[in-house]
């Protein structure tokens, strides 16, 4: 059975989409920790990270940090954390957090609401920063 992010990667469902390419994936948390949490993923449905084959791991390490890139350029803040947890979903992604302070990427908590307009706006800003 398909997961929910190769559901969003086929279309069936619809997510706010920042970056992607013929093998990779990014797209807004649609429960953000922080405004701009990015979730970015293979196209291939594999589990843990660490399973997948060399050149997909460091191709998504390579994608991750473009899309990091253009994320620190359309939100303002100190870094963009990066964080890998993956028991939620068993299809592997990374975590992009702009941060403040340590206390922003790590309080999974405390996840913040946005409306689609605004997840628009942002998937928006954030797309056009990615170079």
């Amino acid at each position: 059975m398909a997961t929910i992010f190769t559901k969003i990667v086929n279309g069936d469902i619809p997510a706010y989409k920042v970056a992607e390419d013929e093998k990779y994936l990014a797209f807004l948390d649609i429960f953000p920790v922080a405004k701009g949490h990015v979730l970015v993923i293979p196209k291939k449905e594999v589990d843990y990270i660490f399973d997948l084959e060399d050149e997909i791991f460091t191709g998504l390490q390579l994608f991750a940090k473009r899309v990091a890139l253009g994320l620190k350029k359309a939100i303002q803040c100190k870094k963009v954390g990066v964080l890998v947890l993956g028991l939620e979903v068993p299809h592997s992604h990374i975590h992009l957090v702009p941060m403040q302070n340590e206390s922003d990427l790590l309080n999974f908590s405390k996840k913040k609401k946005f409306t689609p307009d605004e997840f628009n706006e942002l998937a928006q800003l954030i797309s056009k920063n990615i170079d």
